[in-house]
């Protein structure tokens, strides 16, 4: 049985827990760890726990009101194929928030939860090995 301090927690503050459950679980591999319906879900990805917090929730109404929009800042998934993973979820209609951009350290595209919360999914530039 794993244990919420085994998780790295981020909360984000959504319209409709019941859509953004679908989407971090249909889209981007997070497991459903709780729902006390409709005020609150918990999901998983690896050790990320996204607390995804509803209007009637404790979470939300710690936030004050010019804080409520979603901002710049995002979780950060890997992941082993970009294009094939923007391919998949352009497929399925979900919000895409920038185009692939390339730097130094990779490639990374930027998508949108149903309440515009931000996911970077982010490839890992191939490091050759010294000769």
């Amino acid at each position: 049985m794993t244990t919420h301090d085994e998780y790295v927690g981020v909360r984000y503050i959504v319209s409709d827990v019941r859509a953004a459950i679908d989407f971090y679980t249909s889209h981007l591999g997070f497991e459903l760890l709780s729902h006390p319906a409709p005020a609150f879900a918990d999901v998983a990805r690896g050790r990320l726990r996204l607390l995804l917090s509803g209007p009637a929730s404790s979470g939300a109404r710690a936030t004050p009101a010019d804080a409520a929009a979603p901002g710049r800042n995002r979780i950060h998934l890997v992941v082993d194929d970009l294009d094939a993973e923007a391919e998949r979820l352009c497929s399925a209609g979900v919000q895409f928030r920038s185009d692939v951009v390339q730097g130094p350290g990779g490639r990374q595209v930027l998508v949108a939860d149903p309440d515009g919360n931000l996911v970077e999914l982010f490839a890992p530039a191939v490091r050759s090995s010294p000769s």
